[in-house]
């Protein structure tokens, strides 16, 4: 899948990223979510900063520090009541 043009690339990352958030857990190598999300949408967090390369064999994908903090915020800021 590609993210088709009219689609705003920055709101699309943040509710992602937020999603991640959803299924994160720290362990001893940072703070790690099960990345089960269509590859255009990891690239694109990926691109940004926020998550290590989700190329690869493993099953989650390792936040950024950046990212973790941004996953958070964006969990409430998306989705609170």
């Amino acid at each position: 899948m590609s993210i088709p043009e009219h689609i705003d690339q920055d709101k699309l990352a943040e509710v992602a990223l937020a999603i991640l958030a959803l299924s994160a857990r720290d362990d001893k190598f940072g703070t790690r979510a099960w990345k089960g999300m269509d590859w255009a949408l990891t690239d694109l967090l990926y691109e940004k900063g926020w998550i290590g390369d989700p190329k690869g064999k493993q099953k989650s994908v390792v936040f950024t520090e950046e990212g973790a903090a941004l996953a958070e915020l964006y969990l409430q800021k998306h989705f609170s009541k």
